[in-house]
Parts: C-alpha cells; sequence; structure tokens
C-alpha cells in the first residue's frame, strides 16, 4: 500500500496521519518534500501519527530524522504519536528513541510544545516491556 499523509491542524500544530508504508521509493521522497514544504511555509511545528504507518524502512526512517533535524534547525519539532510495538522496537534498537518525543495521547503531543501546560510524557521502555509481558501471558 502507498504512502497517504492526511495532514490537518490543531493549535497552530501539523499533524500528519500516515497511513501505509513509509519505505524507500517515492514514498519517503514524497513524504520528505511535504514535511519541507510545511517548513517553507512557516509550520515549525509537526506530529507524525504513526498509528495507521504499517512498515518503516531504514530509508523511511532516516526520512523521518532528516525532517526531525530540519525541524529543530528551524527552531521547532518533529514529534511521533501512536508508536506501534514494532516501531517501537525499531526506535529502541537504533537508539532513536533518545531523539523523538514520542507520545501515545494525541492531546499530549499537541500539549508538549506548550511549556505552561502539563504533559503526560509515555516511556518508550515500558510499552516495550507491556507488550512482551502480553504476548508471553
Amino acid at each position: 500500500m502507498a504512502l497517504e499523509a492526511g495532514e490537518r491542524q490543531i493549535e497552530g500544530i501539523v499533524l500528519f496521519d500516515l497511513r501505509g508504508r513509509l519505505v524507500a521509493g517515492d514514498d519517503a521522497e514524497d513524504f520528505e518534500t511535504r514535511l519541507a514544504a510545511t517548513l517553507a511555509a512557516g509550520s515549525k511545528s509537526a506530529i507524525l501519527n504513526l498509528k495507521h504507518a504499517s512498515f518503516i524502512d531504514s530509508t523511511g526512517l532516516g526520512a523521518m530524522v532528516g525532517a526531525h533535524s530540519a525541524f529543530k534547525r528551524a527552531g521547532g519539532a518533529l514529534k511521533l504519536l501512536h508508536v506501534s510495538e514494532r516501531h517501537a522496537e525499531l526506535l529502541v534498537l537504533t537508539k532513536l528513541s533518545t531523539v523523538f518525543e514520542i507520545f501515545d495521547d494525541e492531546q499530549a503531543a499537541i500539549d508538549s510544545f506548550f511549556p505552561d501546560r502539563a504533559v503526560r510524557r509515555f516511556d518508550i521502555l515500558d510499552f516495550v516491556k507491556s507488550e512482551e509481558k502480553e504476548q508471553e501471558g
């Protein structure tokens, strides 16, 4: 399935709802171009909702890291929402869980852009451990 990236805004934050595979080829290139256009339009705060992203390969992961760096250089941030167990394991394995801010609640992800709001942080290691326990039991 080709990558689809729905786009919406909430409180000035751009949310990209990814659906499908973020993999090498046109999908990753289109994704990078879209995020660069978002920055060029002046939006410096974005969230990637990975709830329906079925697969991310190394090129897709590289595109995410490149976008994260571009947003950071512009004085903004790119954060992740709704990582699956597979995505969480990939982020831990590549140590990118220390680079990206990750959330399991959309409002918490949005609130994280506002310093005066309390934010419940997502603990990726606890998430991976709980998923492993569920599979064992």
